[in-house]
């Protein structure tokens, strides 16, 4: 009898192990970064936005509301950063947890000080956001806060694991300031560049890093390139000598291609997101380093 309740006994253990950890949901992939550096082994973690996908317009799948119905922690970027495709498959989840305002909830925005919050909204000026531009994790003093969100959420939640996720919370920030005073030197001498961007997803990371970012491909947010807009682009190109432009996996590179082949620019792929298992500090390691690479080289 005992060499059977023996194993009825651990298998019983580890699915109670297994089910106490938190079921976290994360909209995009920089903030599942952030989420297993804090979370670590306690929490079992989903993302739903892809690397390579545009976090307005993620591709909402049935089996998402089957995620967010099970699901213990929303974590979310706000700021209307979700605001196209998150609601619909909150309503069919139907699960309080993730209603506004409960332990569940994780809006990331709050507490970041938001840029170009518009006085009042004009959809002439293409895709405006109401409450600003909600890419802030593109700043790496941004992703310290949105982790003392997460580390703060878990260890309401978890409260047996609370010193573990206040643990990480420290580790990831004393990381993220080791880190950015090694990326402020790579980046010192380029301060007051100005970098073409294909889309206004970058203000967060010029402002850190003193760079001038606001020059698009694309005439207003969200708005496809005319060939009028392309060609005074050009023409600004060659007359302040610019070296680079960056360009997105979701993005039309022969676009940023054709403007490339006018003038001495030069094309960087720049994720949008983390990848895989690359924590958030690798991925601005990356950014940090093409950049600079391409800013110091000839085309």
């Amino acid at each position: 009898m005992k060499r059977i309740l023996l194993p009825l006994l651990a298998m019983s253990f580890g699915m109670t192990a297994a089910q106490a950890k938190l079921n976290v949901v994360a909209t995009t992939p920089d903030l599942a970064a952030i989420v297993r550096s804090i979370g670590g082994d306690q929490v079992d973690l989903t993302t739903l936005g892809k690397p390579a996908e545009d976090p307005h317009f993620v591709d909402a799948k049935p089996s998402f509301i089957v995620k967010l119905n099970h699901a213990d922690v929303l974590v979310e970027g706000g700021a209307d950063l979700e605001v196209g495709w998150l609601p619909a498959l909150l309503e069919g989840a139907r699960n309080p947890k993730l209603e506004p305002g409960k332990p569940g909830r994780v809006a990331c925005s709050e507490g970041i000080a938001l840029l170009e919050v518009p006085s009042s909204l004009d959809r002439s000026k293409g895709d405006v956001h109401a409450a600003g531009n909600p890419h802030y994790l593109t700043d790496p003093m941004n992703a310290k806060i949105v982790a003392q969100h997460i580390g703060t959420a878990l260890s309401a939640l978890d409260t047996a694991h609370a010193a573990v996720f206040q643990s990480n919370v420290k580790r990831f920030n004393d990381s993220i300031d080791a880190k950015f005073a090694e990326w402020q030197r790579v980046l010192a001498q380029y301060k007051g560049t100005t970098v073409v961007a294909y889309h206004n997803f970058w203000p967060y990371f010029a402002k850190r890093f003193e760079l001038n970012m606001d020059l698009f491909l694309e005439p207003k947010p969200g708005i496809p390139p005319t060939p009028a807009h392309l060609a005074d682009v050009i023409g600004r190109v060659k007359a302040d000598h610019l070296k680079v432009i960056i360009v997105q996996p979701y993005q039309n590179r022969r676009t940023a291609e054709a403007v490339a082949q006018h003038t001495e620019a030069k094309i960087v792929d720049f994720p949008s997101f983390p990848s895989g298992d690359q924590t958030y500090e690798m991925w601005m390691d990356g950014l940090v380093k093409a950049l600079a690479a391409a800013l110091g080289s000839e085309k």
